[in-house]
């Protein structure tokens, strides 16, 4: 099944996607990454960009690209080629020339094969004329600590519960959930908790990644998502953001469909009631 026919079939989250960005075609990138492993992308074009690890062979593959505001871009794509599927994704920050690589492979766990496992490092872009510095950087934080969004996605809106600096938990507007099945498969869950990583890419930006650990360990294909992993690069400025999804979905007739696509989001900050940012984490020992 063709990714988009099956995102348009649902109604789902790509409705609020910006068209796709290609502001980077020709464009050629080398990233000082502070694990040592520097990084090399070049923009062939609109659709390919070719990628390798500094003193390695170079490799391609078909990008997305969306932007988060005038200098800021989200850049994904799935290795070619490759027995595990991958998925190197950036955040490309033009104002103070830093960048955030993630890395996610399916099939590193073999309890849960279907499980991702997201790599953070962080790093500098390289220009003529200003030499390597080790700081500032992009980095992990806690600002959004206490706030709750109410993101709307077109058909489905959902409220984003960020309640402390490894996790959030996920409700619905009542009067807007579109899925019964869904929101069953939901409720018969310990809690929406899943783990995730908040970074810092400016004031007002924030990349927020979740993955669906938890679902694929209890639910694995009854829930038909497989530990998909969502980046969000939120523009709180205008309440804002766009994303990305990889992973897998098995469908009704057992096939698993890869899954890797751009989405789209406004959002608005809300309040709720206080044990949603209260309640203990069931997945972590008392």
């Amino acid at each position: 099944m063709d990714i988009a026919a099956l995102n348009e079939t649902k109604g789902g989250i790509a409705q609020y996607c910006p068209p796709a960005c290609y502001e980077l075609a020709g464009m050629k990138f080398y990233f000082w990454m502070d694990d040592g492993f520097d990084y090399e992308l070049e923009f062939l074009d609109k659709k390919r960009v070719r990628w390798n690890f500094v003193g390695k062979e170079p490799a391609e593959a078909n990008y997305l690209c969306a932007k988060g505001d005038d200098t800021t871009y989200l850049v994904s794509f799935e290795l070619e080629n490759v027995e595990q599927r991958e998925n190197h994704t950036f955040v490309i920050d033009l104002e103070n020339w830093l960048v955030t690589r993630i890395i996610g492979k399916i099939g590193e766990n073999p309890r849960y094969p279907y499980l991702i496992t997201p790599h953070y490092e962080f790093g500098m872009i390289k220009r003529d004329g200003v030499e390597y510095v080790s700081y500032p950087r992009h980095g992990f934080t806690s600002d959004l600590e206490g706030t709750v969004v109410q993101w709307n996605y077109g058909q489905m809106e959902t409220v984003h519960v960020y309640y402390c600096t490894n996790f959030y938990r996920i409700t619905y507007v009542p009067e807007k959930v579109t899925s019964a099945d869904f929101n069953e498969n939901m409720m018969d869950m310990p809690s929406s908790d899943e783990p995730t990583a908040y970074i810092k890419i400016k004031k007002g930006m924030y990349l927020f990644s979740l993955t669906e650990a938890n679902l694929e360990k209890l639910k694995g294909a009854e829930f038909g998502f497989r530990s998909n992993t969502m980046c969000m690069l939120q523009n709180y400025k205008r309440v804002y953001q766009v994303g990305r999804t990889f992973g897998t979905m098995t469908g009704q007739d057992g096939q698993d469909i890869p899954l890797h696509l751009l989405f789209g989001a406004f959002g608005q900050l809300r309040t709720i009631d206080k044990h949603f940012l209260e309640d203990p984490n069931p997945f972590i020992a008392d």
